[in-house]
């Protein structure tokens, strides 16, 4: 079985029912997901700023959550030196750069619908899907 690591946009885009729901399924689908410990936090991050839009409910949120802790995700902690280093080098957020630490410790394809992300990681030669 492949293993991917796997952004919080992804993971949103699925218990969420965004427009790359299906695409995102597609693309994970017979995959071992691979993420950070980070991610748990940065999906409540994502729902508390959906409330503040006003685009969700508590309810909808505790079904999504339902959803993503169906997930089978294994879980790696980054190494904080490297994640730093990285976080220094492009001025992004820790949380970014967890998930390209990730990437470049397990050597493994990174899986975002962030943009940003997504030519970070190029920049760092780490596959993007």
């Amino acid at each position: 079985m492949n293993k991917i690591v796997i952004d919080t946009s992804a993971i949103i885009a699925v218990i969420a029912g965004e427009s790359q729901r299906e695409r995102m399924i597609h693309l994970t689908e017979n995959k071992l997901l691979v993420a950070p410990y980070s991610l748990h936090w940065e999906i409540g991050n994502a729902f508390s700023a959906f409330f503040k839009r006003k685009r969700i409910t508590l309810e909808q949120t505790i079904e999504a959550i339902y959803l993503y802790q169906q997930i089978p995700i294994e879980f790696i902690e980054p190494n904080l030196i490297e994640t730093l280093k990285i976080a220094m080098k492009f001025n992004i957020y820790a949380y970014d750069a967890y998930l390209l630490t990730t990437a470049l410790t397990t050597k493994l394809p990174l899986l975002t619908l962030d943009k940003q992300l997504n030519e970070l990681a190029k920049q760092l030669n780490i596959e993007t899907l």
